[in-house]
């Protein structure tokens, strides 16, 4: 902790955690503080919402969250420091888009989710009251992703909806209260300070580099790691680069209802969580993209929040760490799902170290150019959505939820997959490198990956081997 003087004021400023360092590199690469915006929007059909009463639950979700109200700025060396504000009370506007043609009202907050929010002792983020047409109004909010990650942003969502219908409906239950993200935030600083949880994490990943290097695979059926490989006239390169121009734009497929159910279901049946599912026919599908490589890595996005504590606090908590499988051609599906499953719990224990240091350390151990890796998408899965919005005890109505593109992009692909807050059904979103990655490479990544994962649900005994002849 250091004492920071921002225009006289004098505060208490702590350093960065390993999970906000990685957005802190992202950023600082590509030069684009939008790169960090998270921007959502979530409507409801109820024409009498009352806004001054909305209005007063957001500043209590201020109150409540101290996430919401910190602040990023560097000290006199450059060095970037966070603190929290005591109090929060800037305005928050009501936009009236009820005239507007819905989609035109959509690429206005698009807009805005494209303005960048400054680590120079600003606020992190921007709430605006919205009415949209057919008497759907609700809120928008951009945050930046290195004081708020996903289950963090619907955490706050939840306290506020719960705080409203509390207020304005009967025989509701008031909103449990966040827990505070200082707290945790010296539990995470002190697991910095050489901590032996550090040093056991660190053990466990300096064993993954003394394995043979891996491959990179590709997620469509052009393979940019061939392509390099006669650019830079070596065949025995392994790595390839991940992202290229980095303007971005993000393309959103519904599951439909019934396999949206046979996934859930498979899921409850066989007891095995839903982001190994996606895992499994993540790397399927690569496989298959690479002619039936055994060898695949996937970049998986973890938020590590075991404890009470770091699951209501708030904050940014997402790290992002390579899933690596060598999964045989006989091994069958549900073989291989437990065989995820091992790698990924593995992880999960071993998530805090920082990835930063490990991307680093994976470079020097393989003597990759640099900018390469070998996982050619990132997934993250997001089980606490904004169906969970759904739950409150309120009156039945429809619901919209959003999320906005900020515009960049730092990899060719980033998959989201969340529920729906209308039927829970799945919703998959390919964040992507508009002018790197076409169209059609999207739309040829879903095809395939939806192939992989009902035809190994449809008869779980099917080898992977049997799954890669049929795709």
């Amino acid at each position: 902790m250091k004492e920071l003087n921002l225009n006289g004021a004098v505060v208490q400023a702590y350093p960065l955690t390993a999970a906000q360092r990685i957005h802190y590199y992202t950023v600082s690469a590509c030069h684009r503080e939008e790169l960090l915006n998270i921007a959502t929007g979530f409507y409801i059909q109820y024409d009498a919402i009352d806004f001054d009463t909305l209005r007063e639950c957001i500043y209590d979700g201020y109150r409540k969250f101290e996430s919401m109200r910190l602040r990023l700025a560097p000290d006199e060396e450059g060095n970037l420091y966070q603190f929290l504000v005591p109090t929060e009370d800037r305005e928050i506007r009501i936009v009236d888009f009820s005239n507007w043609r819905e989609e035109d009202a959509h690429e206005e907050m698009k807009r805005w989710s494209r303005i960048p929010l400054h680590m120079d002792g600003s606020p992190m983020n921007e709430i605006v009251m919205v009415r949209l047409p057919d008497y759907y109004n609700g809120v928008y909010m951009k945050v930046h992703h290195m004081t708020m990650d996903s289950s963090a942003i619907i955490s706050f969502y939840s306290y506020v909806l719960n705080l409203y219908c509390y207020k304005k409906f009967e025989n509701v239950q008031p909103p449990r209260l966040p827990k505070s993200y200082l707290d945790q935030l010296k539990l995470d600083l002190a697991y910095d300070q050489d901590s032996p949880a550090k040093k056991r994490d660190r053990e466990f990943w300096m064993e993954k580099l003394n394995e043979p290097e891996p491959i990179y695979t590709p997620f469509s059926s052009r393979n940019r790691l061939l392509e390099l490989r006669e650019q830079m006239q070596n065949q025995s390169l392994r790595a390839c680069y991940a992202t290229g121009d980095i303007e971005a734009d993000i393309k959103v497929y519904e599951l439909e209802d019934a396999p949206s159910k046979a996934l859930l279901a498979f899921s409850q049946e066989y007891k095995v969580p839903i982001a190994v599912i996606l895992l499994l026919g993540l790397r399927t599908t690569f496989s298959h993209f690479a002619g039936g490589e055994k060898d695949v890595s996937v970049k998986n996005a973890v938020a590590r929040r075991g404890t009470l504590l770091e699951s209501q606090s708030g904050g940014t908590r997402i790290h992002f760490w390579p899933l690596r499988s060598v999964i045989e051609p006989e091994t069958t599906f549900l073989d291989a799902l437990k065989i995820i499953r091992q790698k990924e719990n593995a992880l999960l224990r071993h998530a805090n170290y920082d990835s930063v240091r490990y991307m680093g350390e994976t470079a020097a151990a393989y003597q990759i150019p640099q900018g390469t890796g070998y996982e050619c998408t990132t997934l993250t899965y997001q089980p606490m959505s904004f169906a969970s919005l759904k739950e409150q005890q309120i009156p039945d109505m429809n619901y919209k939820s959003m999320w906005y593109s900020n515009g960049v992009a730092m990899q060719h692909i980033y998959i989201t997959v969340m529920h729906r807050p209308t039927d829970n059904g799945f919703s998959f979103h390919f964040e992507y490198e508009k002018n790197s990655v076409s169209l059609h490479e999207i739309e040829e990544l879903y095809y395939y990956l939806c192939r992989a994962i009902f035809r190994g649900i449809e008869d779980p005994s099917r080898t992977i081997g049997e799954i890669l002849d049929w795709m």
